[in-house]
Parts: structure tokens; C-alpha cells; sequence
């Protein structure tokens, strides 16, 4: 399979629920799993910040009782606009997202990548927590490869939940939870990605990966290119997003000696109007030459990979990222994405839509 799908992402507390009462992540998952979608992921977050700018964190006690979870759903694009209707009956507060993508599984021959994913592409491939390639962890040997081909970076982000190829795998205790889907998100330029990727399908028995254009805006601290300038709507008067991504390690610092994630996170909280920032910590990762670091136990360790989501407006994008700018002065890597669709929602209105808007970018 190599066609175009969407990727339908959803940003909501742990803690919140249906009108029925159940746990809104064990909702979306059923669905997800009812309907036997290629892949999906339920991601726990560590931090992050809302529309009316609530710090939820898993630093504090009083604080980490509704931490942010990340859901992400990928497949065929009628699949996707199939399972949304009932996404989107289930009532909740939150942000959902639709993107475009190009969705590889099978057999991986030599790649043409799409004109417009030329400039850099965004990899993500999903893998079992248990999946091993010679001996080792699958998400060790696939950023092994990727760092040794020159891409830019890659993170490994560990699900809780999801399907793969269809097939359901929730996270248990005291299971190997083998089969549960991790995902390993890498960015780089587009011929390293096409070129590495027939060797990425050797190494997995059942590969299944996404292909996503991005910018790659900063490198250790190196301004490389700014978020694209996007009208507020297209010409249909659909309304545009966009979503800035800062995989950063643990350990890198911003100027006042907090972990960047912290720093980004505090100033986006008092200095902008940003709607909000989610930080997802991982397992494993790298950037540019630096060795790869992390844990191999999942235990979580201070000197492991985070990356933070930022989604809004193009306006308000601009202005965040003039803060990012300037945090990330000699650490991590910064990219922006065009987000066509996205719909916000809380107990007093929603805002936005889904339906997907196009812009030549």
C-alpha cells in the first residue's frame, strides 16, 4: 500500500469523559479498534496548557491530576472521514486535527516522493513495543539506521494503547505488552527519507509507515527557515492551522537553567495568547550527530527526548514562534506543519472545522 490517508489527531485530559461516563480515551480506542484502522496510538503527555492556560504537569502533585493525552488515528482517507462522524458524536472538550498524509505498509520498493514533500518530510513509523530487528528493540535499530543515513532526528514516543494493521493492543500490567504500538517520529530532508526507506521496510516484517511534508525552521540553535506566512482561510474561506513541533532532549536548558520543554511552556503560558502546548516525553531519540539517548527499560529518566506540540492560527503561530526562536537559541530542532483542519471544542462553544481546507503552499 502506498496512497494518501489522514491522520486524525485528538488532544484532550486524562480525565475526561463521555456523557456516559467512561474514560474519553477508552471511547476513542474502541472506536479506533472497532473499526480496525491501519494504525493508532494513544499517547500519555507530561505537560501541557490549554485555551484558558491551566498548567496540567506531571512535576506537581496538585497539577498532574488531568494530564494532557494525545490520540492519533491513521488510514485511508475514506476510513478516516468514516470513524469521524462517531469521533465527534462523542461529546468532550479538546482539540482535534485532520492531516494530510501518505501512508506506506507492505512491501517497500524504491520511493518517488511527491513534489511537495521535497523540501523535508516528516517519517513516522509504527512498531510494536516488543518487535525486535537481530536481537534488538525495533525503535533502537530504525533510529540506528536513521542517524547512520544522516537524517535530522527522530524521537520514540511510547503508546499506551492502539491498533496496528488493524489489530487492538492495550498496555497491561504485569504483560509484556508486546504487540502495544510505539511510534518513531523522525524529520529530514526528503531524498534521505525516500532513500532510507526500503531499508527501514527490510528490517520490520510488517513495516507501516506515514510521510508528512514539513519545515524544518531551527537546528541547534541555527535559524534555518521561518513558518510559512498562511492567510487565515483559503479560498472557500476554510480556515488554516498550523503546528510548530521542538524535539528537544531533557537535559538541553534555556536561558533561565529550565529544561527548554519548561522554558517554552512558561513563556507561550505568560507572554502570548497561544491557544495551547502539549509536551510528550519519549523513550528514545536523536538529533543531527548527537548520540542517541533515552532508556531502554521504559522507565522514565531525566536524560530522554520531549517533544512539544504548539497548534493555532497562523497569526498567533508567527508570535509563538518569535518566542520559540529565542528559547531555542543553541538546542533543538524546530519545525512547522500546515494544519487543514482542526476544530476546537469546550463546554461553551467550538470552534473551527473539519472540514479540510487546501492551501498552495
Amino acid at each position: 500500500m502506498n496512497e494518501d490517508c489522514l491522520k486524525l489527531t485528538t488532544y484532550f485530559g486524562e480525565r475526561d469523559r463521555t456523557e456516559a461516563g467512561r474514560l474519553l480515551a477508552d471511547e476513542l480506542m474502541d472506536i479506533y479498534g472497532a473499526h480496525r484502522l491501519a494504525a493508532s496510538v494513544l499517547l500519555r503527555g507530561a505537560e501541557g496548557f490549554g485555551r484558558l492556560h491551566h498548567l496540567h504537569t506531571d512535576r506537581q502533585l496538585t497539577s498532574s491530576e488531568d494530564l494532557p493525552v494525545v490520540s492519533v488515528a491513521v488510514d485511508e482517507r475514506a476510513r478516516i472521514e468514516q470513524v469521524l462522524g462517531t469521533v465527534l458524536a462523542v461529546k468532550r472538550r479538546g482539540l482535534v486535527t485532520l492531516e494530510r498524509a501518505r501512508l506506506t505498509s507492505g512491501e517497500i520498493g524504491r520511493v518517488e516522493l511527491p513534489e511537495e514533500l521535497g523540501e523535508a518530510t516528516k517519517l513516522t513509523v509504527y512498531v510494536g513495543r516488543g518487535e525486535r530487528v537481530g536481537g534488538a528493540p525495533a525503535h533502537l535499530a530504525i533510529c540506528e539506521l536513521l542517524q547512520r543515513r544522516g537524517v535530522a532526528g527522530a524521537s520514540v514516543l511510547l503508546g499506551v494503547d492502539g491498533t496496528r494493521g488493524g489489530l487492538r493492543a492495550r498496555a497491561k500490567f504485569f504483560a509484556r505488552n508486546a504487540d502495544v504500538p510505539m511510534m518513531v517520529i523522525a524529520v529530514g530532508a526528503g531524498e534521505r527519507i525516500a532513500a532510507v526507506l526500503p531499508e527501514i521496510g527490510g528490517l520490520l516484517e510488517q513495516p507501516l509507515l506515514t510521510l508528512e511534508r514539513v519545515r524544518i525552521c531551527k537546528r541547534d540553535g541555527e535559524l534555518l527557515a521561518t513558518p510559512r506566512e498562511l492567510p487565515g482561510a483559503d479560498e472557500h474561506g476554510l480556515a488554516l492551522w498550523q503546528k510548530l513541533m521542538i524535539y528537544s532532549s531533557h537535559n538541553a536548558t534555556g536561558a533561565h537553567g529550565r529544561p527548554l520543554h519548561l522554558e517554552i511552556i512558561h513563556r507561550l503560558m505568560h507572554d502570548s495568547e497561544a491557544a495551547g502546548a502539549t509536551v510528550l516525553r519519549g523513550i528514545w531519540g536523536f538529533h543531527g550527530e548527537h548520540a542517541a539517548h533515552g532508556d531502554r527499560f521504559f522507565q522514565v529518566r531525566r536524560h530522554v527526548p520531549v517533544t512539544t506540540i504548539v497548534i493555532d492560527r497562523p497569526e498567533r503561530i508567527a508570535r509563538s514562534f518569535q518566542i520559540i526562536d529565542e528559547i531555542t537559541s543553541e538546542h533543538g530542532l524546530v519545525t512547522s506543519e500546515l494544519v487543514p483542519a482542526a476544530q476546537a471544542m469546550s463546554e461553551q462553544e467550538t470552534r473551527g472545522g473539519l472540514r479540510l481546507a487546501r492551501h498552495r503552499l
